[in-house]
């Protein structure tokens, strides 16, 4: 199962731009605290040095191991889902956590993992044909749908949305044909009205002040408003760092989280902006090359659903930011200040580097 001679093949180049997106996540979150390394840098880098081991014991692993275990990790999670519904703790208005005594575990967190494992195992001994049969594509619908369901009764609307894409880009490139998704955009259009009810109260707000930043600006809509000034504050070249009026005098809600990236923009301007958004698109780019060079189906379809996932990820948080998608509460990956995203992503990131070593890539059997 582990043979540490695969971590010398890892791509140096991807391990940097990660590095180099951790410390700026550290830089900013050193300006959040006011010149500080506590509450915020301390924890994030802790947590960064246990991600990079558990990155390391991941891509020392054969990827075709993870094939075997795909179905058991899943099950594993959601029946952690299921405890968080049944016994997890309340925190910030949502019930999204299990309490293990020596830290927190958001199993939604893992489930983005464990939702593509298990997809990208199902499909991986299915062939195209088979694919555009609708019976096929029951037991794919209830893997994707049931912890689905779940992450939106904590509610984690942002987190659900991350499953959906994920699950529907391994739906897309396993040759599922593309009236599949017509029909369920069709259905899911239809529905609005009735969806439009079984959402919170709040979710409802945010959705109707993304429409009309104007109408609430101190209460629903100061989030944004406030994100907006910081981003048109910022500039070209940023008003420099620990120098970000909105995040220092708290204007800007969450900047050590959410709006991270909002905070950076204020003090590094739009060519800060530009490295940060470049350093993302070399890992996508370099993520979908390794599935498109993987040999193997399952590894191609981990590769698509893990990537898809880091895109996700991204686009919505900075488009959040930007006020030109609703406020749901999506972290900036790798900058965003929390434990499980952080560990979670760089588990993500030992899977895909997994598919890459070039040594490794064989037909599954």
């Amino acid at each position: 199962m582990f043979d540490l001679r695969r971590i010398f093949y890892v791509n140096r180049t991807v391990i940097c731009i990660i590095v180099t997106i951790v410390f700026i996540s550290l830089v900013t979150l050193f300006s959040a605290a006011n010149g500080s390394i506590y509450p915020w840098v301390v924890k994030q880098f802790l947590r960064f040095l246990l991600g990079l081991g558990i990155f390391g014991l991941i891509v020392a692993s054969d990827i075709r191991w993870w094939s075997t275990q795909a179905y058991l990790i899943y099950v594993v999670i959601l029946v952690m889902l299921v405890l968080v519904e049944l016994m997890g703790f309340v925190g910030m208005g949502a019930q999204r956590w299990l309490d293990l005594y020596i830290f927190n575990l958001q199993p939604s967190e893992l489930m983005r993992v464990a939702l593509i494992l298990a997809l990208a195992r199902y499909f991986s001994f299915m062939e195209i044909e088979e694919t555009r049969r609708l019976k096929n594509l029951v037991i794919p619908m209830l893997l994707l749908f049931v912890p689905m369901l779940l992450v939106m009764r904590q509610p984690d609307l942002g987190t659900a949305i991350l499953l959906l894409g994920s699950g529907l880009a391994i739906f897309f490139v396993s040759g599922v044909p593309w009236w599949f998704f017509a029909t369920g955009f069709a259905i899911v259009a239809s529905a609005i009205p009735i969806l439009w009810n079984f959402l919170y109260e709040y979710q409802q707000k945010r959705i109707l002040i993304f429409l009309n930043p104007e109408s609430d600006p101190t209460h629903a809509g100061y989030h944004i408003s406030q994100s907006k000034i910081a981003l048109g504050s910022g500039g070209f070249t940023g008003k420099g760092w620990l120098k970000g009026t909105q995040s220092h005098l708290n204007f800007l809600p969450e900047k050590q989280t959410d709006f991270i990236f909002t905070m950076f923009a204020e003090e590094f301007g739009f060519i800060g902006c530009m490295v940060v958004i470049s350093l993302f698109c070399i890992l996508f780019f370099w993520g979908f090359t390794v599935a498109d060079h993987a040999k193997h189906k399952f590894g191609k379809l981990v590769a698509i659903g893990i990537t898809t996932t880091l895109f996700l990820y991204v686009f919505i948080n900075m488009a959040m930011v930007m006020g030109l998608l609703p406020v749901v509460g999506i972290p900036l990956p790798f900058m965003s200040y929390g434990g499980t995203a952080m560990i979670t992503l760089m588990l993500s990131m030992g899977i895909l580097t997994s598919v890459s070593v070039p040594r490794f890539r064989k037909s599954l059997s």
